[in-house]
């Protein structure tokens, strides 16, 4: 489940004209993160762009300003969340289409930012959302954020520290260079080069899946974990790394916006509820991020918003705190 958006020094160096088409592609993808989806629904989306401070040139996210409050849900909410009037939340702006930096390079957009500013409506407050590495939203949670809204896969691991409230569902995708000219197998992978996001639900199976590999006398995988996304998706289109593994709709993203330089392989994998993290105990905050979420389903807000950006096979029709996970 999250900024300076530029290459590395290591793909930048590359040389030769298709690395070139790699690199143009590679800079839109970071310079604006996308350009939206061909399923999009832009109806409302200037008056988003002109209130987050995005430009027309970014994708346009769904107009959430018909949204209002609602006093019975945001009556839930204690006073130490409400008393400065806003919903302070931490992402990882790195992690297109969930949450990701305008083409200003400060402005965070995406389906959880139109999300979370939706919420922060029906609570009655302003949403300011603040960009964080994966890794640290989670621990400061309950005291730099009110809440955690970064495309957070649950783990019986995070749900030890943070209450959830389910909002989503996705599963995890692998993704090589277009043709797969070395051979992946994605069954197979010890001793390649695996590229992984720090912090992520993945990194932790790529982790487990190469203690294998050692255990069983294999040669070790080369992981090269970054802090963000953006970083994972060049080293895998720039050759640096042979292959990565991210949530499916962060591959099929950067797969998109990268033209023919990227592809998934094999089948995607371990489909898994993502949701809103809450400082552990506080049930008053979740119980009321949980019936905010219900009603924005209940109400269609919750689709619509999905299906401007093109996500809405991770749709789900409940919100539930800390379910059971299988």
């Amino acid at each position: 489940m999250f900024r300076t958006l530029s290459l590395s020094k290591q793909g930048l160096s590359t040389v030769g004209v298709k690395c070139a088409a790699v690199l143009g592609s590679l800079a839109l993808l970071v310079s604006v993160a996308a350009c939206g989806t061909t399923d999009t629904n832009t109806s409302g989306s200037a008056a988003t762009a002109s209130a987050s401070g995005a430009s027309s040139a970014d994708p346009q996210g769904y107009d959430t300003s018909a949204v209002t409050k609602d006093p019975e849900i945001a009556a839930m909410l204690p006073e130490s969340i409400t008393k400065d009037g806003k919903l302070t939340i931490g992402a990882d702006t790195s992690y297109a289409p969930g949450e990701f930096l305008a083409a200003d390079g400060k402005t965070p957009i995406g389906f959880d930012v139109d999300l979370s500013r939706a919420i922060a409506a029906i609570f009655g407050l302003k949403e300011v959302t603040v960009t964080s590495t994966l890794d640290s939203v989670i621990p400061a949670v309950g005291s730099k954020y009110d809440i955690g809204l970064s495309s957070l896969t649950m783990t019986p691991q995070r749900m030890d520290a943070v209450e959830f409230v389910t909002y989503f569902k996705a599963g995890s995708t692998y993704v090589v260079k277009k043709g797969n000219p070395k051979g992946i197998d994605p069954e197979h992978l010890c001793g390649q080069k695996v590229a992984i996001q720090t912090g992520s639900t993945q990194e932790e199976l790529i982790n487990q899946a190469n203690a294998k590999c050692k255990a069983e006398g294999k040669d070790p995988m080369q992981i090269q974990s970054s802090k963000m996304q953006t970083d994972v998706t060049t080293a895998v289109a720039t050759g640096k790394a042979d292959i990565f593994y991210s949530d499916t709709p962060v591959a099929g993203y950067a797969i998109k916006q990268t033209g023919d330089v990227l592809q998934s392989i094999g089948q995607d994998v371990g489909v898994t509820p993502e949701a809103v993290a809450i400082k552990k105990g506080d049930m008053a905050t979740a119980k009321a991020v949980q019936r905010a979420i219900q009603k924005l389903m209940d109400d269609g807000t919750y689709k619509k918003i999905l299906d401007t950006w093109g996500v809405s096979s991770g749709a789900i029709d409940k919100a539930e705190i800390n379910p059971r996970l299988d």
